[in-house]
């Protein structure tokens, strides 16, 4: 009897796979019919018991073949259920015309079985009207079981593998590499025996070792790049550093306030006029596009450019202080209002002036004025006309005049003589104009525009990526590109880096920039065929850009070239091929743009400016991080604290306050939560205002733990109670001692800048309050003989006294205080006696 497993199998087994099966499209429409599919009746079957007992077999075309029956149908395969018993096979009709059921006794198990139309159930051919390679289908029982994967096999006819060569990857050199070659020819080639280094073959192995050692230094260096303690290249610094959240910065530009003098009124600066260090043979003022001009650039200056547009009055070139008919006048330490002598309508509130002293007090003359004696303050205030919208006039000499106030912050550091008497040598002239208002002031920084320069265009892809061998060869993926490699470099260098002009700002503060807030000074403008030209941004880095984001990366190395890095389609846009590129960008950087006082001398325009200086030195370049410092900061930044979760961790958030000098925090359960008072002693015993406490908020809230809710208050003034009696030598007044102790026992900053005992920098919270300093100031005093201390108390506490003791204790939150005013006796007490003297 023949075997069972050779009567059902197929006919024409399946010898090879294709891709694309052409023959069902072939017999369709044909006298020859074919089974096209298999579906396993499961979740629709009539009933439980009927699952997976009827197979619905779909044929190429209408079965005709009416005596197609039960004996005509075989299933082999299986694993643990086989035979599968065949009960019924019947033709549907209608739109089931080429549909077989077929019934068999009970569903098979999970393996793949084949079902094959035969002749007979001896006969294992194929009737006469089925197409051999179509009479046969592999199917599963559990096809609508549930699964993870798909259920479709996979048909894949991978490359065959050859063996890899057996090569000393050791070989890292010239020579090396010529020997591996050469034994590796022996192998391949062993009639060849030729070492004459005139023989072509030669030439072929030493070039190729010449370029395997390129690339294996190429490796080497790639190799040692890979780590922040070996690398050699800035980017590779500050790829590493941003892994650890630490941004390398390149540094930041000079800025300089700048005087221009006006020949008329209503002229308007736009910004961006360039500003040139003193020159020779150069006028003040060099027309654009001249010879002058290519004169001046070819002697390489230091080059600023104005930062915003300003509108000049030739009025506010020079604007003398009024000081209402008084003589010898002084404007002092810390003012922040004044008058000048004459009508300036067109002064506002934002516009920037200096202070300049022009004239030495002693002897009148403009060489003997203090250079260091300028200063710059930006206006809040200013008061040209009266209630009645008439000029501002002085009702005793009917002198206009025009008062004008400043922002604190710009309060003057040091007092400014507005008018005296020369000493005897230069006549006891009287100067009224030792001291002068400049306006028309601008302010500038550090950089020369380099405008239009073409960086080339984004090549189109050379390279195609090698297919993967693994991959099924039915759905190929189209041909992969290597990504063009478009990386252009700027012409000049260093390349600015600055940060946008807030008009908001103190002077002073106008002048300084923190290195981590810049950007570099660069725009690009791409344009694609026909399209109308894009503009793209820079940004420190991709990661927050969005994959169509028109934004690039500056990268900046050791020499100071600079490089552009644009995204790849996931955080930042991928130039297309064909794109071409053009930049504008600024060269100047760093340490170098902090120039003198008087050191800008040229502007170029054609509007009515006549001269230009720089009053005040520039300020605020830095130069690029180095390498070292980024190898010692960098792995450590991470660890700054950056969270407020303990009473010390609010008391130190609080103190990154410049205007603190030292908090406290205190937690306290307040019924559903936890509140932290967070009391502060600001610098001067500053009180706590409404706007500080809103702006200290703003700057701890960052820091504040989810939960905590935050209250700010003012520290415990502890009110001391000093008595002494002053012993003074016969030489001397007691007026004047005793004036001269009640200065240094007071707590006000005394005009030589001294401070005194009890200024309120000189005490914070907790800290105690020693008597023997005491003891010292008074008698370092000229004319004090003894000193005896009689009270050293709290104010109105004699229990508190401290005369036994030496000091007084001051709870956590306590801070001394003696202010000896009058006006406040509840601020401390200081009671002096004094005896002897005149």
């Amino acid at each position: 009897m023949s075997d069972p497993a050779l009567l059902h199998a197929a006919p024409f087994p399946q010898l090879y796979f294709c891709c694309e099966e052409r023959r069902r499209d072939s017999v369709r429409g044909t006298a020859l019919n074919g089974i096209d599919y298999l579906e396993v009746v499961d979740h629709d079957a009539a009933t439980d018991a009927d699952r997976q007992r009827f197979l619905r077999v779909h044929f190429v075309n209408d079965i005709t073949l009416a005596s197609l029956g039960p004996d005509n149908v075989t299933i082999s395969g299986g694993e643990r259920i086989r035979p599968i018993v065949i009960l019924d096979a019947t033709i549907g009709t209608g739109d089931d015309a080429d549909v077989l059921t077929v019934e068999v006794e009970e569903p098979g198990d999970y393996s793949i079985y084949t079902l094959s139309l035969v002749r007979g159930t001896n006969d294992p051919l194929p009737p006469n009207d089925i197409d051999p390679r179509l009479a046969w289908i592999e199917f599963s029982f559990k096809v609508e079981c549930p699964s993870d994967f798909d259920c479709a096999p996979k048909h894949i006819c991978p490359p065959e593998r050859r063996p890899q060569p057996e090569i000393n990857y050791l070989a890292k050199d010239y020579a090396s590499f010529r020997k591996l070659i050469l034994d590796r020819m022996a192998l391949l080639l062993p009639d060849w025996r030729e070492r004459n280094p005139a023989d072509l073959g030669i030439t072929l192995v030493e070039l190729l070792a010449y370029a395997g050692d390129h690339l294996s230094y190429q490796q080497d260096a790639i190799a040692t790049e890979a780590y922040i303690g070996s690398a050699r290249k800035r980017v590779s610094f500050r790829r590493h550093a941003r892994l650890v959240d630490y941004f390398v910065h390149d540094g930041t530009n000079a800025r300089v306030w700048l005087q221009l003098t006006a020949g008329a009124d209503a002229v308007v600066a736009p910004a961006g006029l360039q500003i040139f260090s003193r020159l020779d043979r150069l006028p003040a003022r060099i027309p654009p596009a001249s010879a002058e001009l290519d004169n001046a650039l070819r002697q390489h200056p230091t080059v600023f450019e104005t930062r915003h547009e300003i509108t000049l009055y030739a009025t506010h070139n020079k604007m003398p202080f009024y000081t209402w008919g008084d003589r010898e006048c002084c404007l002092p330490r810390g003012a922040t209002h004044a008058t000048l002598l004459g009508h300036f309508p067109n002064l506002a509130a934002g516009a920037v002036l200096i202070f300049e002293e022009q004239r030495g007090p002693l002897t009148g003359e403009e060489e003997d004025a203090d250079r260091t004696r300028r200063w710059a303050l930006r206006l809040t205030s200013v008061r040209a006309f009266d209630e009645t919208n008439q000029p501002l006039t002085d009702p005793l000499t009917n002198a206009q005049v025009t008062s004008i106030e400043w922002m604190p912050e710009d309060a003057l550091p040091f007092p400014f003589c507005l008018s005296g008497f020369t000493d005897e040598e230069h006549g006891a002239q009287f100067r009224d104009d030792l001291s002068i208002v400049r306006g028309n002031i601008v302010l500038a920084d550090h950089g020369l525009t380099i405008a239009g320069e073409s960086l080339g265009t984004v090549p189109d892809p050379l390279f195609v990526l090698p297919p993967d061998l693994g991959a099924d060869r039915c759905h190929r993926p189209p041909p992969r590109f290597a990504r063009p490699r478009f990386r252009p470099a700027l012409q000049r260098k260093p390349l600015t880096q600055s940060s946008a002009y807030d008009a908001t700002l103190p002077a002073g503060a106008s002048l300084l920039v923190k290195p981590d807030g810049v950007l570099p000074w660069i725009r690009l403008d791409s344009v694609l065929g026909a399209d109308p030209p894009e503009p793209w941004h820079p940004q420190r880095d991709l990661l927050g850009s969005a994959a169509d984001a028109t934004e690039f990366v500056v990268e900046i190395e050791n020499d100071g070239v600079t490089s552009l890095r644009f995204g790849d389609d996931e955080y930042g846009r991928l130039p297309e091929p064909g794109t071409i590129f053009e930049a504008t960008y600024r060269v100047g950087n760093g340490t170098a743009g902090n120039i003198g006082a008087e050191t800008l001398a040229h502007i170029v325009t054609n509007e009515a400016i006549s001269t230009v200086r720089n009053p005040l030195p520039a300020t605020g370049g830095i130069d690029p991080e180095t390498m070292d410092q980024i190898r010692r900061d960098a792995p450590q930044a991470f660890r700054t604290q950056k969270r407020a979760v303990t009473e010390e961790d609010y008391a130190h958030t609080a103190e990154l306050d410049r205007s603190i000098q030292r908090a406290a925090a205190t937690f306290r359960w307040t019924g559903s939560w936890h509140t932290v008072f967070l009391t502060v002693d600001r610098f001067d015993g500053l009180p706590l205002t409404n706007d500080f406490e809103t702006q200290l908020r703003a700057e701890i809230e960052p820091y504040r733990m989810a939960g905590h809710d935050l209250e700010i208050d003012s520290p415990r003034y502890v009110p001391l109670e000093i008595e002494m009696f002053v012993c003074v030598k016969p030489d001397y007044f007691r007026s004047d001692v005793g004036a001269a102790l009640l200065e240094i026992f007071s707590s006000r900053t005394l005009a030589d800048r001294r401070k005194g005992l009890f200024q309120p920098d000189f005490f914070t919270f907790g800290q105690t309050v020693y008597l023997s300093p005491l003891y010292a100031a008074a008698q370092a005093v000229d004319g004090v003989a003894s000193v005896q201390i009689a009270t050293f108390q709290r104010q109105g506490l004699p229990e508190t006294s401290g005369l036994t003791n030496g000091f007084l204790l001051m709870n956590r939150l306590e801070i001394a205080r003696l202010d000896n005013d009058p006006n406040f006796v509840e601020r401390g007490i200081f009671k002096l006696e004094l005896g002897g003297g005149r």
